[in-house]
């Protein structure tokens, strides 16, 4: 493999073109750990597999969440002194390089994690976070150096873009192993992808991106250039006045890009909590994933003064902000229930039954041997301290009912190594397995005792009936035990019945009209208006797309507005951040990119505090996710006001001025 060398020589077109697609390649490669790794599959794989034999899966969940912490804490504090290190030296590909290589290795071994392997498992996804963050703080770094200053926001915009594609498509790939190898071998072959994905699609990058020279600050005698980071550093911050609006942007973005992580990280969880089911969640993340795509490319060229479409662009991106929400809320007024998906009216009890809510598993029955013992409902019985315990032996049955008005009841019960395996019936009719489609019994064995371990049972059709637990004929042939312990006992709320077939129809009817709009009105309406955004204010019309989003999440109840909700932050989703990326470089010295980036990715890793603490405090204040939501328009409204407040042309003057000094005349005018 042959290395690109930095030469004070132009590029010419093509070679210019080549570097750009091989920097954005990276954008493609390691987004697959991002969607696989740290979203979709892994933390998945660590509860159910991996943390198998913790004793519960919020134990399991807390170890994953400690181990994400230690990352992210270890790379924010040592990012700033080795992008430091990396512009003293000349070596900002090379430690791109050694961070991708130990992302990329540590990756590659998750195959090797199986049942109750969650130690490894925590070690080297710890490992391999810190080096996917690490790599990104010298791939952002070399943005100044590879784009030209006009051409910055749409090269980042197409990175993220093709972040969004190449991470898409491994995870789309993915999903379809997990659903047909057998076991665990899916998810296992999945993380190995992963690693192999991530190696491929770097080489361009290493093979064509030359590295970008060293500052002129020379090293004082005997002082290592450790030594001389850390000097640097602080000189930096003891000059903080000169980097002003530099510091002011990073304040602001601190504070936006913090709402715009927690409606990220919350969708899935907040569509669950409102009760969309597993299918319309995901599809509609996937969606998100690649409708960014062009958006993201069309906020790149947003600011660009040479663009002659920005009219249209401009035209057509307002349009969508408008059409989405009036299209989605009426659909979920106008469209009968069982298509918008629409709240049904909760079950409620019956003399007979109990309705929908959460119970004590010993709101129900109890039998051994055919003779009933009818129990009591006192609300205090609901807690793990207060389990239902069966026990059969050989010459006894032992079975437990529980009568319900409702179609799907989710039962809580515990694992150990004293239990076993029990059959389940809705009406005297074996339930069926949703996995197997066979019939659903509960094996309860394992090796060490784990508690809130959780089954939904569903019946065919809504209504009363009555669910049995029974001790099964069958043995699990690891324990001789016939114990289970059952907890509480869950009649969920009706399932929203929605036609996703209409709902994407209209979705996409709905944009293709704001698209003829665009083309017929963009160059009418919007010519003015387009001449005078730059990057700050395309980054602003996005933040108050944002705004809207947490307002219209405060309020939507239905499958459909979800959908349109979503196309709507894939709309700013990426747009946002590579406009961001972009405005950062173009404020930072080049000589400086690695200690300025190193910074960058600290105040990333910052942002992901705030917003989610405020979502967590408002969800325990209020008892719901609702006004949790509607919370972080606070972040989006900060976060824009401060930037408003930044003097851009300012913070490039001082960057080219310091880029002037630190490289010399000639480099400085030659960068890229």
């Amino acid at each position: 493999m042959t290395a690109a060398v930095y030469s004070l020589e132009k590029p010419s077109p093509q070679e210019y073109k080549r570097r750009i697609w091989a920097w954005t390649m990276y954008d493609w490669a390691n987004s697959a750990f991002a969607t696989t790794i740290l979203a979709a599959v892994l933390p998945i794989y660590f509860s159910q597999v991996a943390g198998a034999t913790l004793p519960s899966a919020t134990v399991a969940t807390a170890y994953w969440s400690t181990g994400l912490s230690l990352s992210l804490f270890l790379i924010a504090v040592i990012s700033p002194v080795l992008g430091t290190i990396s512009d003293l030296m000349r070596g900002k590909k090379r430690f791109l390089s050694l961070f991708a290589g130990i992302g990329i290795v540590s990756t590659s071994l998750l195959v090797l994690v199986g049942t109750g392997d969650w130690i490894l498992a925590s070690i080297l996804g710890i490992i391999g976070r810190i080096g996917f963050s690490g790599a990104n703080t010298f791939y952002d770094a070399l943005l100044p150096h590879v784009a030209k200053e006009e051409d910055r926001d749409l090269v980042s915009a197409r990175g993220y873009a093709m972040g969004y594609l190449g991470g898409g498509i491994l995870l789309a790939i993915n999903i379809i192993m997990i659903q047909m190898l057998p076991g665990t071998w899916g998810a296992r072959l999945s993380f190995l992808s992963v690693g192999i994905w991530w190696a491929v699609f770097t080489i361009p990058l290493l093979r064509r991106v030359p590295e970008p020279p060293a500052a002129t600050m020379a090293l004082q005698d005997k002082e290592n250039v450790v030594t001389a980071s850390f000097k640097r550093i602080g000189e930096t911050l003891s000059h903080i006045r000169r980097y002003r609006e530099l510091f002011k942007y990073l304040i602001a973005f601190l504070i936006y890009n913090d709402g715009i992580g927690t409606i990220i990280g919350v969708a899935a969880i907040y569509g669950a909590e409102l009760g969309f089911g597993a299918t319309e969640l995901i599809l509609a993340l996937l969606l998100v994933q690649f409708v960014a795509i062009p958006y993201s490319l069309i906020f790149g060229r947003l600011p660009s003064s040479e663009e002659k479409r920005r009219p249209i662009f401009l035209a057509f991106i307002v349009f969508n902000i408008i059409a989405l929400p009036i299209v989605g809320i009426a659909g979920s007024r106008l469209l009968p229930a069982d298509l918008s998906g629409s709240r049904p009216a909760p079950y409620a009890s019956t003399a007979q039954s109990v309705g929908e809510g959460l119970y004590g598993a010993t709101a129900g029955a109890l039998r051994y041997n055919g003779e009933w013992q009818t129990v009591r409902i006192p609300a205090e019985t609901i807690g793990a301290d207060q389990d239902l315990i069966l026990q059969a032996s050989e010459d006894q049955n032992a079975a437990y009912e529980l009568p319900f008005n409702g179609q799907s009841v989710r039962l809580a019960f515990s694992r150990g190594p004293d239990h076993g395996k029990w059959a389940v019936f809705i009406d005297d009719q074996p339930a069926i397995d949703p996995d197997t489609q066979g019939p659903l019994v509960i094996d309860a064995y394992n090796r060490t005792a784990r508690y809130d371990v959780n089954v939904t049972v569903r019946a065919d059709r809504p209504g009363e009936h009555v669910l049995r637990v029974a001790n099964s004929e069958e043995r699990n042939p690891d324990s001789q035990g016939t114990q289970i312990a059952l907890a509480t006992a869950e009649v969920l709320s009706p399932e929203r019945q929605s036609n996703l077939g209409l709902v994407i129809g209209m979705v996409v009817a709905a944009v293709l009209v704001c698209l003829v709009l665009a083309l017929l009105l963009g160059n009418l309406l919007f010519s003015n208006l387009a001449t005078k955004l730059n990057t700050k204010r395309s980054i602003l019309l996005a933040l108050t797309v944002y705004a809207m989003i947490a307002v219209w999440g405060y309020f939507l109840d239905s499958v459909i507005e979800f959908w349109f909700l979503a196309w709507m932050v894939a709309v700013v989703q990426g747009g946002s951040q590579a406009l961001s990326r972009s405005l950062y470089a173009a404020m930072s010295p080049a000589a400086m990119s690695g200690e300025f980036f190193g910074l960058f990715g600290v105040m990333e890793k910052f942002s992901a505090i705030i917003g989610p603490a405020m979502f967590a405090t408002a969800g325990i204040l209020f008892g719901s996710s609702r006004p949790a939501v509607l919370s972080l328009i606070v972040l989006f409204i900060l976060g824009g006001y401060l930037l408003t407040l930044v003097n851009v042309d300012e913070g490039k003057r001082i960057a080219q001025a310091e880029d002037a000094e630190l490289l010399g005349d000639e480099a400085a005018a030659q960068t890229p």
